[in-house]
């Protein structure tokens, strides 16, 4: 659920200037996005649903340079309003950013920051976030977006307090999101926060979505490196914590192989990856544990040992904060969902890798099922070192999305 700090609240509550209309949501389209995530918005806020109960917002759709427009799929958009148009929105949309390695036009970022300084909410929905950090708006602020692109994003922009765990942030006049279905998520929380429960919930049954979702994205994350990071010489470190998880090794042993202090370890790795080493081990050796559990019967004792945990007890806290539910529970919802052909092939190829000799080598690659609650995350089985380091996960406050601490 959000809550909503009182700092977030007074910041929403800002005054908008006088030719700005809070009803007015303004998208901000670019070449090259992708068309579902840009679809979004315009779902959300350009269909009049009056007859259902949802409050009717007006929408106008920019282009954020000249067109036409490409997206995804080789199609052309022409979009019926320019940058100048986002001067009469109340809240400004950008859907999605084609590359997170390229700077967005200055104009949109010049037409952002106006918007902003003139009371407007402006809202990053996925990539997005990469044009709202590039306008300097998310500047010490908290935000998220989707889970692979977050090391990029905290790294390229240090001051942006990046979480990972969340499947949007709201902090007030600047909120963003997680990937494609995040967006939904955010667009209903802001009806929620203009309307009320009930047009959210009414809109929802329109979507056939769910009003709120628990949780956030730790279950969907597949700990890749930025292609950036990967020739780093820090990453030959990775690579040996990664061949040797079924060890108990901590920190300062690879910050001693690393030839470093702790202290600059860690601030290096951080800086590489905009992760703690602690919290990038941890998560590691829990997803060795997934592994483990999805293709071999080793009990969740055996399963602790070759993955350098201490004791199960610890393993059960850890996989617990990080994908919500117990070592057993896990496997047990991962097999119910798959069919038993596919169990049986992934048991013995399980066997024929583990008894190799080589515990902590991961089996075969097995297909993504479902938990109860949504589908496991799809891991990679890559072991090389520019496959391994991601975003940090910590123990969630609070489920599902954040507001501003």
């Amino acid at each position: 659920m959000s809550h909503d700090s009182t700092a977030a609240q007074e910041t929403t509550n800002r005054k908008l200037s006088g030719r700005r209309r809070k009803e007015i949501v303004a998208v901000l389209l670019f070449s090259g996005g992708p068309i579902f995530e840009s679809s979004i918005p315009l779902s959300v806020f350009g269909v009049d649903r009056q007859d259902a109960g949802v409050p009717r917002y007006r929408l106008l759709v920019c282009g954020g340079e000249e067109g036409p427009l490409r997206t995804t799929g080789g199609m052309e958009l022409t979009a019926p309003h320019g940058l100048e148009a986002i001067s009469r929105a109340g809240t400004v949309v950008v859907p999605a950013w084609r590359s997170i390695t390229s700077p967005p036009p200055e104009e949109a970022l010049d037409a952002l920051r106006r918007a902003h300084e003139e009371g407007a909410r402006i809202v990053g929905l996925c990539t997005g976030a990469f044009v709202l950090a590039a306008a300097g708006l998310l500047d010490g602020r908290p935000a998220t977006t989707h889970w692979m692109y977050a090391p990029t994003l905290a790294k390229r922009y240090p001051s942006v307090h990046v979480d990972p765990r969340e499947l949007f942030v709201d902090d007030g006049d600047v909120l963003t999101s997680a990937g494609t279905a995040a967006g939904i998520d955010l667009c209903l929380h802001i009806v929620r926060t203009d309307h009320g429960n009930e047009a959210a919930g009414a809109l929802a049954r329109r979507l056939v979505v769910p009003p709120r979702r628990s949780g956030g994205q730790e279950r969907y994350l597949d700990r890749s490196l930025p292609e950036e990071i990967g020739a780093d010489p820090l990453a030959e470190v990775v690579a040996w914590a990664l061949e040797h998880l079924h060890e108990q090794f901590d920190v300062e042993t690879l910050a001693a192989r690393a030839y470093m202090s702790r202290r600059t370890f860690d601030r290096r790795f951080r800086s590489l990856t905009g992760s703690a080493p602690l919290q990038w081990l941890i998560t590691q050796r829990v997803l060795q544990a997934q592994r483990l559990l999805e293709t071999s019967d080793y009990s969740v004792d055996e399963v602790a040992g070759r993955c350098g945990f201490r004791s199960p007890v610890a393993l059960r806290g850890h996989f617990r904060r990080q994908l919500g539910s117990s070592p057993a529970a896990y496997r047990a919802a991962y097999r119910a969902r798959r069919p038993q052909a596919d169990r049986n092939q992934d048991t013995e190829g399980a066997a024929g890798a583990l008894s190799s000799g080589q515990p902590g080598q991961p089996g075969p690659q097995v297909p993504a099922a479902l938990h109860p609650d949504g589908p496991l995350p799809h891991q990679s089985r890559r072991t090389a070192a520019a496959g391994a380091l991601g975003p940090s996960l910590t123990a969630p406050a609070l489920p599902g999305q954040r507001s501003a601490p």
